[in-house]
Parts: C-alpha cells; structure tokens; sequence
C-alpha cells in the first residue's frame, strides 16, 4: 500500500519565498539570493515527506510565479512582445509575462478552476514553436536526488494546458487550441511522472474527451517504461470522462492502490505547528498541508494493516469535540437565517429609477471616476498596525496614525480630481480577514498563508460555527473619512459570498446556510453606513465566480442562493443609497445574467488584463441598464498605463455602454502598488475621462 501527495504549498511555512520574490523584484537581491531561497525550502519539503514516509513524492510544483506560466516557459510558448529569441527562459523573460514591465503588459490572469489562486493564461495559435525552453522540471527531479529523495516530476497535462490557455492576438477566435496537441506530445525523465488534468471534471465535449485518449495513447508509445499518473481534482470524474480513461488501461496499472490527497495542498496553509495562539480546541479540528501529509500516511499503513490506533482515536475525539462544542451553534442566528427562505429580498424600485435619484442627490459628471477601495499599504502603514496589535502603541496612537493616512489619502483624490472617493482601508489587514475578526464564529492564524498569485498570499479565516456581528465594524472609519471632504464616499465592504468563499468553512452545514448567516451580519452593516449619512456602499463580490460548481448541474442552484444573499445585504436601503459591488479576475460573461440579477446600482469588473473579454458580452447584445464600470487599467503590474491608452479603452466601452451608466475605475484595489506607481497611473485615468467628457460635450 502506498502513499501520494498531489502537491505542495511553495511559499514556505513564514511566507519565505514571497519576501524573497520581493525583495528581488525591488533589487534588493540578487537572482542568486533568490534562487537558493527556493532551493532550500524545496529540499526542507522533499525530506518532510521523505521522513513522514510517503512514497510518491511530488516535484516541479515549485514556481516562482504560476506553475502554468512554468509550462509556457518549458514549452517556449513566449508571446513575441516579450522580445524572447531563444535558449533557457529566464527570470526577465519569465516575470515579465507575469507581471508586466515597463514597456509590456503582463499576460492575462485568471482564476484556476473553482479556487482564489490565479494562473497566466497562456496565448496560443498555429505558428507557435514549441521547443524545449526549460528545463526545470528535469533539474529540480535530480535535485530531489541528489538529496537521496525519488521523486514523480509533475507537469500541467498537455489537454488541460491548451484548454486553458487562448487564442494570441491575431488569431482567429473559432481556431482549435486542441490542433496543437501533437506539437506538445513531440516536445516531452524519472520511473513516474504525473500529468495534472483537472480539466477531466469538466462538462467537456466529445472533441476534448477525445484529445485525452489521443493524447495519452501518444504519450504512452512516447515514453516506454515509464509510469504515467493522470490526476484530477475539485471534482469527481463524470462517467463519460471516467470511460474516457478506462481506455487508457495500457498507461497505467490497474493492480495498484495509492491514498492520495484529493488535489494539491497548494491551497492549503503549510503547517499547524506555527499557530501558537489558536485556540485548543479549534486546533484540534484543523489539519494544514504538514498534517495531511502524515494523515494520507497514516490512512495508507492503516489499509496496510498497520493501523496506529492511537492516532485514529484522536482523531474521532477531535471529530466528537467539534460535533458537540457550544461555540459551533447560535439557536437565533440559525433561526434568523431559515426566515430568509421566504423572501426573495428584492428592492422595491427598478435600477433606472433609483440611478435617477442618486444621480439628483449626487451630482456626479459623465463617466464619473472612482477606485476600487484599498490604496497602497506602505511599510510605515505596516509597522503601524503591527504595533497596535502588540500593544506597542495606545489606541490613541493608533487612532491618529490611521486617521492621518486617511486625510493623505482623500486629499489625493481630491488633487486628482477623482469623484467618488474611498478611504484606502488603512486599518485593515485584509479585506476578508478584517470582517470576520469582527464576526462571531470565525477564527483567525497567525501563518495560515495561502498563495493567491505571484508572491501575494491571502491568510484565509476559518468559519468554525453560527456568524452574527457583535458591533458595526467600518461605521467609525468611513464616517471619519466622509467628514474629510465633501465629495461622495464609499463605504467599503466585503460581501458574504466573497467572505465565504476566501475562507476555509465549516463542513458540518450547507455553505449556503452559512451564507446567508454572514449576509444578515452585513445588511446590519449596511443599513448602519446609511445611518450615519454614507450615501454610497460598496459590498465586493469578487469571489462570486469561483464558488460556481465546475458542472452545470450545480451552477444554478449555486447562483440562487449566492446572488439572493448578495441582495439580501441591500435589501433595506433609500433609494437615493447607492450600491455598488466589484468583481475582479474572473469569466463573467457566462454568468452575465446571474450579475444582472443581484441588482446593485453599479458594478465595477476587471476588464483591462482579460483583453476586454467583458465588452464582447455586451456586443453581442446583452442589456446592461445599471450602472458599471468595466476596469481601465491593470494594478497587477508595476506598468503605468499612457493616458492613451485608457483613453482608447473607455471609447471601446462607449461603442457598446451608454454614457450615462458609464464608470471609469482601475481593474482592481490599489493595495499591493507603490504611490510611485499609483499617482501617474490615477493621473493619466482622470485626464484621459476629462478628455473624453470633452469629445462628448463638444459631439465628436
């Protein structure tokens, strides 16, 4: 009986790799430096799993970026305007289509499958070159051996690959990716090696079924003696892929048994053994990634017949704890939520109506300007709340710091001459985070780090039981900010489907249910910014996509109950209250309907990095009547934006938007950027809307 582990967290237990990432990008270090930083917490992870006694043991699910953007590179799949002309891919190469510099947009980035962790979508089309750019798959396998450790080499599947990836400019939309196939198979090591193919969970087509069988019976005759592990994840197989790969019986034995994590541990946190302030109890609920991995040992010795009784027991007393602990269940909080059922908690005017009477209360011009929320968080900004939090500093330091950040930040926009201000959340940690540490039924870690994309990690809470809201919990901030200027501000909030879906949630009850717990807590929250005189409520929703199931047989009844709770935060509000949501990094426009039904007042969707997929919904006739605000620009990448270039984006939108429900706004919150970056980029959007006011008033 044996054990295998999909793969692995890359960021080290303390965030190793995404201080050292940073610290390069900022030439603060040398690729050197950077280098033996990976080296060394890939050895730290090969001996974990060697001395827990797993035997498959993965490699190359090490990246510096995205795993995906590691298999563009192995392939030389470099679109031209990187200036790539050959031989190993390096790091300039190689950051630069993640990131951007300063002269080139990085590629796009969307989310993989069903989950916050973001990939770069690969460009493709019949000219491209495969060749054999990298070889870090092979290197890192002899690395593993050199240290004593065998390892299976994992690679993204050559299927799901081009699956994911999309047609380069230039290339006809309707041109098959999958015609490429035969060029990857050409372009393939270790006694296994396994494919990632999680595309298999899919509702696919025959044509694509049939790419599987095609391209594993190439790969089968290619690669002679070798053991091919096809893996799958987020969902279970649907029958017609399953007969799919039982025609495959000659790639892999059927006579053996392997327990398995279900997919990578990449999502998980690394190591429960660094959380020394949770709670006991709750600990004793929680396995991270270290912990599944002596669990997936265990299971295999069990079925073995080497059962470690020991180990099972606390584990079912950990079980029993959970099931009957007081702090899991709020008798009115449960029966607050079932009384949703009965309502499908619409407002009670119609969108054009209510834009009508936010716009006489408001005032805002043509193509109003706005951000998205969070400014940058500067290490000063840091220490801060650092300080607070250890009791460092007094409240009242605390108090005064944040509220001078939020007077710097409201005389920026003001100098910029935005329109609708935000007041940068400078308090907050997270903007997930931040909410539930004010929400009852939520735990919080201390290392419990999550790779989103690049060096960005989340540290996603815990929903453990019933949620409820205590307090207001943004009412002092924004009302505080507000008082600054007399231009419209936002309040900022997170809403529930996003808290719910960038936490780890309890399993004991449907996620719907406890969705709906956490919308009551932020109409509360809504309904108290509208009290104190907050006029325009922001309620993000960007996690709203990738909670849909991979398969069209859950997605509707997903998005019932995902969209419902959005419209119950808002349900109660004036009219005149504006409500805005915001949805970033993602496809949208299968689900274009499902948006148009939360019925919020305005929207604000990453547009920019995703080559302006967005507008192609509307030019294919979809009615939009809300307001909107399709992103102008990326905040992903250090590149500042011309002013022509935003300038030629918002005319783009004006071909298929009418003006008077037309936003203009970044992709995205502005908290990962530097001011260096931040003020040009604002700058040029403002002008290139005032010039574009201008053509309008004057009729060009």
């Amino acid at each position: 009986m044996a054990s295998h582990i999909v793969g692995y967290p890359r960021m080290g237990p303390k965030r190793e790799l995404k201080f050292a990432l940073e610290s390069f990008w900022d030439q603060k270090s040398s690729a050197e430096d950077l280098e033996k930083v990976a080296a060394d917490l890939r050895a730290s992870i090969w001996k974990q799993m060697a001395d827990v006694g797993i035997k498959y043991i993965p490699s190359n699910t090490f990246a510096y970026y995205d795993q995906v953007l590691n298999t563009t590179a192995m392939l030389g799949a470099v679109p031209p305007r990187y200036g790539w002309t050959g031989g190993e891919i390096g790091f300039d190469t190689y950051f630069s289509m993640g990131r951007g510099n300063a002269t080139v947009p990085a590629m796009e980035m969307t989310k993989w499958f069903d989950t916050n962790y973001h990939f770069i979508v690969p460009e493709l089309g019949p000219d491209v070159n495969f060749t054999y750019a990298s070889h870090k798959a092979v290197n890192e396998y002899k690395e593993a051996k050199a240290l004593g450790v065998d390892t299976v080499p994992v690679l993204v599947g050559p299927v799901t690959y081009l699956l994911l990836s999309k047609p380069a400019n230039g290339v006809p939309p309707n041109f098959d990716l999958l015609t490429l196939l035969p060029k990857i198979i050409a372009a393939a090591g270790a006694s296994w090696i396994q494919f990632d193919e999680p595309t298999l969970v899919l509702d696919l087509e025959p044509n694509k079924l049939q790419a599987f069988t095609a391209a594993y019976s190439d790969l089968a005759s290619s690669l002679s003696g070798l053991n091919v592990l096809v893996e799958t994840y987020f969902a279970d197989i649907p029958a017609e892929a399953y007969k799919t790969l039982t025609g495959l019986a000659g790639v892999t034995a059927y006579d053996k048994l392997v327990v398995s994590t279900s997919c990578s541990l990449l999502h998980t946190a690394v190591d429960l053994v660094n959380e020394t302030k949770l709670d006991n109890e709750i600990k004793s609920w929680l396995a991270f990634a270290a912990q599944k991995v002596v669990e997936v040992n265990a299971l295999a010795k069990a079925l073995a017949g080497q059962k470690d009784e020991a180990f099972f027991s606390s584990n079912a007393a950990a079980l029993a704890s959970r099931k009957t602990s007081p702090r899991v269940t709020n008798e009115g909080v449960q029966k607050a939520a079932a009384a949703l059922k009965g309502s499908d908690h619409r407002r009670a005017t119609n969108v054009s109506a209510r834009l009508d009477a936010q716009q006489k209360k408001l005032n805002l011009p043509v193509l109003p300007t706005t951000t998205i929320g969070s400014f940058p968080q500067t290490p000063e900004l840091r220490r801060v709340r650092r300080e607070y939090k250890a009791t460092k500093i007094s409240e009242e330091e605390y108090v005064t710091s944040i509220k001078e950040e939020i007077r710097k930040v409201v005389e920026l926009q003001e100098k910029l001459d935005i329109d609708v201000l935000v007041h940068g959340e400078p308090e907050r940690n997270d903007m997930v985070e931040y909410f539930g540490e004010q929400l009852s039924g939520f735990a919080f870690t201390v290392n419990g780090w999550v790779q989103s994309y690049g060096s960005r990690c989340v540290k996603p809470p815990i929903i453990y039981g019933d949620v409820s809201r205590p307090k207001p919990m943004t009412v002092f901030w924004s009302s505080t900010a507000q008082s600054m200027t007399k231009r419209p501000m936002k309040g900022m909030l997170t809403g529930p489907v996003t808290i719910l879906n960038w936490s780890f949630v309890r399993n004991d009850q449907p996620r719907s249910e406890t969705c709906y717990q956490i919308a009551l807590a932020i109409k509360d929250e809504v309904e108290d910014l509208e009290k104190a005189g907050i006029t325009v409520i922001q309620i993000d929703e960007a996690a709203l996509r990738e909670g849909l199931p991979l398969r069209k047989s859950g997605q509707a009844h997903y998005l019932e109950w995902a969209v419902h709770s959005f419209r119950i935060t808002n349900v109660g509000v004036q009219d005149t209250t504006q409500i805005h949501t915001h949805m970033c990094y993602s496809h949208f426009n299968d689900i274009i309907h499902s948006i148009i039904d939360m019925d919020a007042d305005v929207i604000t969707i990453e547009n920019s990095r995703s080559d302006e997929k967005l507008l192609r919904v509307f030019r294919d006739g979809v009615k939009y009547g809300a307001g909107i605000g399709p992103g102008v620009y990326d905040i992903h990448s250090p590149r500042i934006p011309p002013t022509e270039e935003i300038a030629d984006r918002v005319n783009k939108m004006l071909a298929v938007l009418e003006k008077n429900i037309l936003w203009v706004n970044p992709d995205c919150g502005l908290k990962t950027r530097k001011y260096t970056e931040v003020n040009p980029a604002l700058t040029n959007m403002v002008e290139a809307t005032k010039q574009i006011r201008n053509q309008l008033a004057s009729g060009k």
